[in-house]
């Protein structure tokens, strides 16, 4: 019988659904991940049966069936499951057979933002989604405090240095002249998908984003959910994600 052989800490952790491989490898960066007593390193590896503390918890090793999802968030809750002092969070949303599976989101939406939001306990799908090379297509609406002059597309779209790093949208389709409040309307594409980029790219051409509303990832589209429901997702759904 052939010996199981090591593996990166940050596959260990995202293959038992503690979080994506990324989120992982930050974990590890800041020193929250002890293997066998001892605090890891990136580039670390241990065998999958070893003892994994993530954040002072243990990683339990046990068969869990696979499960994705979407929500339609509403706003007000916020993405986490680590966070003790969140009272409203996206999981509290979920029925209880769900609560008891360890979740996490894949692409987090900001406690005041709403729409399409990705929940699963497959470490590696959230890998794929969050890898660059997938250029998973995010749509976003966007309802500004004032006014959109059209001339600040190109600065949109070529990006900006703004508290960091480095912003920007890959496409921006101003809404149709129509109606009261229409010329504040946008709708925004993105590749990637930074902490809060949308707002602070907004904020870096002094512009306040009211409300945003994610409609879209890849191939699925936030349709016939409720605020605060959720669908699962099928294998055909979790390939439309990756749909151009």
């Amino acid at each position: 019988m052939s010996q199981p052989e090591e593996q990166r800490i940050q596959k260990i952790i995202a293959q038992a659904g503690i979080c994506s491989r990324r989120e992982a490898e930050r974990q590890i960066e800041e020193g929250n991940v002890r293997v066998n007593g001892k605090i890891a390193q990136l580039g670390d590896k241990a065998l999958p049966d070893a003892a994994i503390f993530v954040n002072n918890k243990p990683i339990l090793h046990k068969t869990e069936r696979s499960i994705t999802l979407v929500m339609n968030k509403p706003k007000g809750y916020v993405c986490t499951n680590s966070d003790p002092f969140a009272d409203k969070t996206v999981f509290h949303l979920l029925q209880p057979d769900l609560q008891r599976l360890r979740l996490f989101c894949a692409g987090r939406l900001d406690k005041d933002s709403e729409g399409l939001l990705l929940i699963t306990n497959d470490g590696e799908l959230a890998n794929r989604i969050a890898h660059p090379s997938t250029e998973i297509t995010k749509r976003y609406r966007v309802v500004l405090h004032r006014d959109f002059n059209q001339v600040d597309i190109p600065k949109l779209l070529s990006g900006v240095e703004y508290e960091g790093d480095f912003l920007k949208a890959e496409k921006v389709i101003p809404a149709p002249q129509l109606g009261e409040g229409s010329a504040r309307r946008l709708e925004v594409h993105l590749h990637h998908g930074k902490k809060r980029e949308i707002r602070r790219l907004f904020e870096a051409h002094r512009y306040f984003v009211k409300k945003l509303v994610r409609v879209q990832i890849g191939g699925i589209i936030l349709k016939n959910i409720p605020k605060g429901g959720i669908k699962i997702l099928g294998k055909k759904d979790i390939e439309r994600l990756f749909s151009k």
